[in-house]
């Protein structure tokens, strides 16, 4: 098929990408999406009826578990890797004031 890019559209993905293309760049980007366009055109030509439809390339199993806790409460060993603690908790500047 024949896919026509116009000037204005190239024009608007400029703006939406906030590139400032000059006039070969635009007429490059003009003829790369042209020849995406024509490339699923083609890709809309073949035949599906027998494929069966899928969500990803590999086989993707969600694995379930119990969600049990293993950890108990380490504030100790936990708070040896703080640079400065207080009061049992981790001591960290301001972030505002």
């Amino acid at each position: 098929m024949a896919n026509v890019i116009s000037d204005e559209t190239i024009e608007y993905v400029g703006i939406l990408a906030k590139l400032e293309l000059n006039d070969a760049e635009k007429e490059k980007a003009k003829q790369d999406m042209t020849s995406m366009l024509d490339y699923i055109d083609q890709l809309n030509e073949l035949d599906t009826t027998d494929v069966e439809p899928m969500s990803h390339v590999f086989p993707v199993n969600n694995v379930f578990r119990e969600d049990i806790v293993t950890n108990t409460d380490d504030r100790e060993n936990i708070l040896k890797n703080a640079p400065e603690q207080k009061n049992g908790m981790f001591n960290v500047p301001k972030t505002f004031s």
